[in-house]
C-alpha cells in the first residue's frame, strides 16, 4: 500500500512538471505585419451585422430631432469635422452640426472597409464623405472615403469608416459609446474614446475594455492592449520558462510599469494557454502572454499609441498568442 502512494505521488508530480512546461514551454518566432492605412477602397457588405453586432436591428429608429432626421444623415451635410472635449470620453470627432462620430469593430481599417449594411445602417447611419473638410485639430490627411455598395461615399478617419447613431437625439450625445461593445466614438486620430457612454440621451453602456484584448494596429497588426486601450510590450531579457523572471527592476520599472494580475475571463482574443500572473522579485504580482510578463510604456500617452515599440532593441508589442510583435529572429 505505501509503494502504491509513492508511485502515485511520483506520477502527480510528473504531471505537474509536465503541466508547467506546457504552459510555460519556451517560444519560437515572431508575429509581425506591416500595414498602410489607405484613403480609398470599395466597400462591401454584410447585410443585417448590425442586429448581431450593435444589437441594435432593424426595432432601432431615428430619434425626432436627431441624426435621421436629416442634418448629418446620409446624404445630408457633413460640413467642417471637430473635436469636441467630452467629460467622460476626452477628445472626440463630432461633424459640422455637433453630432458624434463612431466607428465599428468589425469594419476594417487596412484596407477601409465597412462591414454595416441594411438594417445596421439604419440604425448606424453613414457619415457622407462628399462635403466634409477637417477643422481645428484635425489632420487632414487621416480622413478619406470608401465608395459603400450603394455607390454613396462614405467618410473614413484614419481608414475606418465613421458613423452616426440614430439614437443620439442632439448635438454632443454619446449614447452609442460601447453599443455591443463594437461601437465607439471617434477620437481625432480616428482610434476608439476610451471610457464609458451614456451622454445626453442616455442608454448607451458600459465601453469599458477586457483586462486583456486585442487592437488592431494599422501598423502592426493584431497586438494585445490592457483595460484602458494602452499597448502592452514584452522584454527580450526577461524569461518565461521554466518559469516567468522579470528583469526590469527599479528605474526600468519606472519607465515600463508591470501589468497587473487580469482574470483569466476577463480577457478577449488573447491566448489562454500559459496566461497567469507571477511574483515578482519585488514581491508585486505580475501578468504574463504565454507565460512572458508584459508590461506597458509611460511614454505611450494615448490609447493605440506604440511609442515604446523597438526600444532599445529589447522592447516589443505582443501578439495575442504572447509572441513579439516585428520582433528580429530571437
Amino acid at each position: 500500500m505505501k509503494t502504491t502512494w509513492r508511485s502515485a505521488s511520483l506520477a502527480a508530480g510528473t504531471v505537474a512538471v509536465l503541466a508547467l512546461t506546457t504552459a510555460c514551454g519556451s517560444e519560437s518566432g515572431t508575429s509581425a505585419s506591416s500595414q498602410n492605412v489607405g484613403a480609398t477602397a470599395p466597400a462591401g457588405g454584410i447585410g443585417g451585422v448590425g442586429s448581431g453586432y450593435g444589437q441594435v436591428g432593424a426595432s432601432a429608429s431615428p430619434a425626432p430631432g436627431g441624426v435621421g432626421s436629416g442634418t448629418g444623415a446620409q446624404g445630408g451635410s457633413t460640413g467642417e469635422l471637430a473635436v469636441a472635449a467630452n467629460p467622460e470620453l476626452g477628445k472626440i470627432l463630432t461633424d459640422g452640426a455637433g453630432k458624434t462620430l463612431y466607428r465599428f469593430d468589425a469594419d476594417t481599417a487596412e484596407p477601409p472597409k465597412s462591414n454595416c449594411d441594411g438594417d445596421c445602417a439604419t440604425a448606424w447611419p453613414p457619415v457622407s464623405a462628399d462635403d466634409a473638410s477637417a477643422g481645428d485639430g484635425i489632420d487632414k490627411s487621416l480622413l478619406g472615403e470608401i465608395t459603400r455598395s450603394d455607390g454613396s461615399k462614405q467618410l473614413t478617419v484614419g481608414g475606418w469608416p465613421a458613423y452616426y447613431y440614430a439614437k443620439d437625439a442632439n448635438a454632443g450625445d454619446t449614447t452609442g459609446q460601447g453599443v455591443g461593445n463594437k461601437w465607439f466614438a471617434l477620437t481625432p486620430e480616428g482610434k476608439k474614446a476610451k471610457g464609458g457612454g451614456g451622454g445626453g440621451g442616455g442608454g448607451g453602456g458600459d465601453a469599458a475594455l477586457a483586462g486583456l484584448s486585442v487592437r488592431k494596429d494599422p501598423n502592426l497588426g493584431d497586438i494585445v492592449v490592457d483595460k484602458n486601450g494602452m499597448t502592452v510590450y514584452r522584454f527580450l531579457k526577461d524569461k518565461a520558462w521554466p518559469k516567468p523572471v522579470s528583469n526590469c527592476n527599479g528605474a526600468c520599472l519606472e519607465k515600463w510599469p508591470a501589468v497587473a494580475p487580469v482574470e483569466a475571463n476577463d480577457t478577449k482574443g488573447v491566448q489562454k494557454k500559459g496566461l497567469m500572473s507571477f511574483t515578482r522579485g519585488d514581491g508585486v504580482k505580475q501578468q504574463t502572454v504565454n507565460c512572458s510578463p508584459i508590461y506597458t510604456f509611460s511614454g505611450d500617452k494615448s490609447p493605440g499609441d506604440i511609442n515604446g515599440q523597438g526600444v532599445g532593441g529589447t522592447w516589443y508589442a505582443v501578439a495575442p498568442d504572447g509572441k513579439l510583435v516585428g520582433a528580429p529572429g530571437q
